[in-house]
């Protein structure tokens, strides 16, 4: 019988990383697993809850990631609290469904806010930091919406296929420094980011995912496996790709 290594690797041993969307859902899990697998984290998250999670290594910021100057602070707290940065995760997302008929002008300019200019914020800085280590990985949480649509979620699907163009084109200008940009294509996790749109989020989400061929939504630690492989060593050839950890939705849609 071939025998299964359970040992977690600490594969983020000595990096320093800045999560943002960290106070719940996909993006504390994925602070708290590259802590536990050795990393110093930043948790950045407009929430306050994201408090929570300090402890030795993991500080918690709190602030609005789409606000000018919030990128260079998150950064620059890095840089001054653990000496550099080596990871950057972009996870803050934020959803609204509406059809476009009914959608404002400020209904669209706060999505691509949260979800593409704030990561684009976030890229520019980070790579800044990371050039002169000639080292680095930034992780961008897309989704299967990058690619294929829903009734009612245009604003997001416009800010996650631009998550996605931004990663393939920060990949080819930030390989030849040693930084690697990858995403990944999120399918269906349960979280609570539709408690503004329906009664119980978690629920109607882990309700859709049944829809994937697995028959399930996701945990969010299982995204956080994804994050923290493409974010290590491990994944040192993967360049400019979006990984999709879907459930297998991409192979059905359409």
């Amino acid at each position: 019988m071939t025998q299964i290594n359970h040992r977690i690797p600490n594969e983020v041993e000595g990096k320093v990383a800045l999560v943002t969307g960290a106070a719940s859902g996909i993006g504390k899990a994925i602070a708290l697993m590259l802590h536990a697998r050795g990393a110093k984290v930043i948790a950045e998250d407009i929430n306050p809850a994201v408090e929570a999670l300090a402890r030795p290594g993991l500080v918690p910021l709190v602030a609005d990631i789409s606000k000018d100057g919030v990128a260079e602070r998150a950064v620059g707290l890095a840089v001054e609290t653990f000496g550099r940065l080596d990871i950057l995760v972009n996870n803050a997302g934020i959803i609204i469904n509406k059809l476009v008929i009914d959608m404002t002008r400020e209904d669209w300019e706060r999505i691509q806010a949260v979800n593409a200019t704030a990561a684009f914020l976030h890229c520019r800085e980070a790579v800044k930091a990371m050039m002169p280590n000639k080292s680095g990985a930034i992780v961008n949480i897309a989704s299967y919406a990058s690619y294929f649509a829903f009734p009612t979620i245009a604003a997001y699907t416009a800010s996650k296929g631009a998550l996605a163009q931004l990663t393939r084109t920060l990949a080819l200008e930030a390989i030849e420094h040693g930084i690697r940009v990858n995403a990944i294509g999120v399918g269906d996790v349960v979280t609570n980011i539709l408690n503004d749109v329906v009664e119980d989020g978690p629920g109607f989400l882990a309700k859709h995912g049944e829809a994937a061929p697995i028959g399930r939504a996701a945990q969010p630690e299982e995204i956080a496996e994804v994050v923290a492989f493409l974010a290590s060593d491990r994944a040192s050839f993967i360049v400019g790709s979006v990984v999709m950890a879907d459930g297998g939705m991409t192979v059905t849609a359409g």
